[in-house]
């Protein structure tokens, strides 16, 4: 796993108990169906991509928070030193998803055009806010497309293609 590109399911917000347990804010749609297969994951630094493989114990549910067991970890002093950390599977291990929806790592480099064929630029990434802003790319400069229906008209993964109308303007800001 360490060079394979990560998608992050969790984050370790601390140690729960005395047997070790820690306390993970789930970052999947569908926490449950995720968590209960998972029986390894990397435990990852993205800042510094450090990575370590652990494996998962067991894994239970309090409402929306997991709590999650590591093989090796028995004591809140050893869980500590995972605080702050993602949770994170392979790419391939992503849950699929619904005809229609997609990841946003699956449309890194993806051409954006207008309706009219405009070239715009390439998908580069989402920054996450209030609402989610795509990151589009000419070679020159960067523009934010807010990734909402009315300016989003078309998204092709199999054809790494996205259409946009953008309101007037927002290709100058």
């Amino acid at each position: 796993m360490a060079e394979a590109p990560l998608v992050a399911v969790g984050e370790v917000l601390r140690p729960y108990g005395l047997r070790g347990e820690l306390k993970v804010r789930p970052l999947t749609d569908r926490p449950l169906e995720r968590f209960e297969r998972l029986e390894r994951c990397v435990l990852w630094e993205p800042d510094r991509d450090r990575r370590e493989e652990c494996r998962i114990v067991s894994c239970r549910f309090d409402g929306t928070t997991a709590f999650v067991r590591m093989e090796g970890v028995d004591s809140p002093e050893a869980a500590r030193r995972f605080q702050g950390l993602l949770l994170a599977v392979r790419r391939d291990e992503a849950l699929p998803l619904d005809e229609g929806h997609f990841y946003p790592w699956q449309l890194e480099g993806a051409s954006v055009e207008t309706r009219d064929g405009r070239p715009v630029g390439r998908f580069v990434r989402v920054e996450s806010g209030a609402q989610d802003l795509w990151v589009v790319e000419d070679g020159e400069r960067q523009r934010l497309i807010p990734a909402v229906a009315s300016i989003v008209v078309e998204v092709s993964v199999a054809d790494r293609r996205i259409v946009i109308d953008p309101p007037e303007g927002l290709l100058e800001l």
